[in-house]
């Protein structure tokens, strides 16, 4: 039984000298390396948690090293994360939706006369449009699926798009 003690750390006194010998020195390293503002103390703990969850299978001379490698590399995820934030609120598209109800109600409105005017098209029509516009489909595409000319494609879309703006002002 000894033997097993001496293999992994999962006794609480030998995980408690452990805490007390590297606590600081893995919060000063995190924090000399990447700054307070991603709180290195929460990695620490974090990186305590990990070990404690695997205790059985960390031998304690590499406790040190397995502790400062899991902190380290969740420290590097926060950063990542953080970049990420950071890059979506840069490039966040502006925000169409007004609060205002009278913008709403047009909205609605706007959005109900652009169905009923897609449901009007001829289904060729229909099918040609909203495989350019909404699935993004290139012309060649779209006439290889139909097994017709790139010409008739072009023509369903020019169709479509003509229907619609007589059938909606303002498109």
């Amino acid at each position: 039984m000894s033997k097993d003690l001496n293999n992994h750390i999962c006794n609480e006194q030998l995980f408690s000298k452990l805490f007390k010998a590297h606590a600081k020195n893995l919060h000063d390293f995190l924090y000399y390396k990447f700054g307070n503002h991603l709180n290195p103390q929460d990695q620490v703990q974090e990186a305590f948690i990990k070990l404690w969850q695997n205790c059985m299978n960390v031998e304690p001379s590499k406790a040190k090293s397995y502790l400062f490698t899991v902190a380290n590399n969740l420290m590097l995820n926060a950063v990542a994360h953080h970049k990420v934030v950071l890059n979506f609120q840069k490039n966040k598209p502006k925000s169409s939706t007004n609060e205002n109800p009278q913008f709403l109600l047009e909205e609605s409105e706007y959005m109900h006369k652009l169905q009923k005017a897609i449901a009007n098209l001829t289904e060729a029509q229909r099918v040609a449009f909203l495989l350019n516009r909404i699935e993004g489909k290139k012309h060649k595409e779209i006439a290889n699926m139909l097994d017709i000319s790139t010409k008739a494609v072009e023509k369903r879309i020019y169709g479509a798009l003509k229907q619609l703006r007589k059938d909606i002002e303002g498109i």
